[in-house]
This record gives C-alpha cells, structure tokens and sequence, in this order.
C-alpha cells in the first residue's frame, strides 16, 4: 500500500508502539488521528507529531463501544475516510491466575480482545464499500506461546491472531480482495508495557529482547502495510517458536520453553506504573 494522503485510525496512539508508528505513518504522508486513555499523554503525543504532519488527537477508552462508534463517525469527518486502523491500545496485568482479582482479567480481555470488535465492526463496512483498506491488530509473541503469570493475556494475544486470519479469509470471502489484514507479534521490549520481563540466557540468545518500540513501529509500516505482510514478528526468531512446535513433540516442546527460560520470564516485569495493578 503506499501510504501518501491515507488516512489512519491508531488507537493507544500517544505513547509506546503507538506513538512510534504514528510518527512513521506522517512520515510517509498519511494523515493520522490518535484515540488514547491518556490525555495528558494525548496532548504531548499532538505537540510533538504535529511537525510530521496532519495529526487529530480523541480522548477515548476503547471499551466503551458506543464512544468508538462516534469516534469513528468523527474520524470521517475530520479525514474524509478512513484507509487505515491500527488497533495498538494494549493493556497488561502479570501475575498468578488466581491471586489476581478477576476483574483485572476481565479488562485485559476488554481491551486486548473485545475492542477489536469494536472497532472493525463500525470501519470495517466503508473498507468492504470501496473494496479498499487495511486493519493491523497488535498480537503478541505471548499469541504463539503460553507463559505463566500472564495467562489471560496470552489468551487475548493467541484471540487476537486468529480473529485476523479469520478476518482475512472472509474478506476474500466476500470477493473483497482489497481489504487487507494483518496481526503482529512483538517480543519483550526493553521499555513500556513490559519493562524489565525478560527470557533465560538460552532463550535471549534465540530471541533477544526488542530494543524499542520503533522496531515494531517499522513492522507495522514497512512490513505490514507497505509489504502487506500477514504477521511480522520481531525479532523474526519469534517464528521459530512455530517451527519447532510442529517439528517436536509437544512433551519436547514443553520442555524446551522451560530451558529457554519462558516460565520465569515474568518473574522480573515491572511495566509501567500505570500498568501495574
């Protein structure tokens, strides 16, 4: 896809991957609004992006469906259309399944899963109209793989990669060939969500920790949307987690996550303040 004079919907857009990939869409031309939470964060992410660009900025909690179907209406307004959703809003809370209440885990399904609903279900209609657009859902390496202390996430991320694939398929189904759908599969970052959650020494060997949320940023542009990749991971040794779980068997793979250090990854995150509850 090129990019120059799109128009793109990036929810949890003011900071993290979000912000990132906001900076690069304005870089290519596209015109971008941002829906976030956070509106102090809001305001700086506006500040600092509007020198690339076009840029519209809307306090919103992606789990409030009816807000998002306003939203959405006041995204064409201000652009015109919409070529473009990134959903990016995430949300984390680690821990143990049962020594968390849950209502935590019911807000990670909330807003890792069941915005996406949302959101697709009001753009999604315009794409199918002009047989014309691209929706990029953030999954995670934790969708290819189940890690303790972060279950529901991983159920969220694993949802996520299907809801895509099967999204695309019936795209093509509906003789829609122009509608394009991708998923993406982050690692551990250094800094944000998961700060400080890290594999084993054998397992940063394979699969070194992403060193900011730009590298993602230029998947989801360069790989996804440009190349229409259908889910980049990064680092790209995440695919091997794949591969050897169709190669060995599963009581072998079980126990190669263990030595990778996958079961004790989560014992030192500490994410973001704001994260941590």
């Amino acid at each position: 896809m090129d990019l120059k004079g799109k128009n793109a919907v990036v929810t949890g857009g003011a900071m993290g991957i979000g912000l990132a990939t906001c900076k690069r869409l304005l870089q290519e031309g596209a015109v971008v609004t941002i829906w976030d939470l956070n509106r102090p964060a809001l305001k700086k992410a506006k500040e600092e992006l509007a020198v690339f660009g076009k840029v519209f900025v809307h306090p919103c909690d992606v789990t409030d469906k009816i807000k998002i179907g306003a939203l959405v209406k006041t995204a064409r307004k201000e652009m015109g259309r919409i070529d473009i959703l990134v959903n990016n809003a995430g949300y984390v809370s680690g821990g143990d399944f049962l020594e968390r209440p849950v209502e935590n885990w019911e807000k990670t399904i909330d807003v890792n899963l069941n915005a996406l609903l949302y959101t697709m279900y009001e753009i999604l209609p315009e794409m199918y109209e002009r047989d014309c657009g691209f929706i990029v859902n953030i999954s995670s390496a934790a969708g290819t793989i189940g890690v303790p202390n972060l279950a529901v996430y991983c159920a969220t991320k694993w949802g996520v990669w299907g809801l895509t694939e099967s999204m695309r398929f019936e795209a093509l189904s509906r003789g829609k060939k122009g509608v394009k759908f991708s998923s993406i599969h982050p690692g551990y970052i250094a800094t944000g969500m998961f700060e400080g959650a890290k594999l084993g020494i054998p397992g940063r060997w394979i699969v070194p920790t992403v060193k900011n949320h730009d590298v993602i940023a230029k998947a989801i542009v360069e790989s996804a949307l440009k190349k229409e990749k259908y889910s980049p991971k990064r680092p790209r040794t995440i695919n091997m987690n794949l591969r050897w779980r169709a190669l060995m068997p599963d009581s072998w793979f079980q126990k190669f996550l263990i030595v990778m250090g996958v079961t004790g990854s989560m014992k030192t995150w500490e994410g973001r303040k704001t994260e941590k509850q």
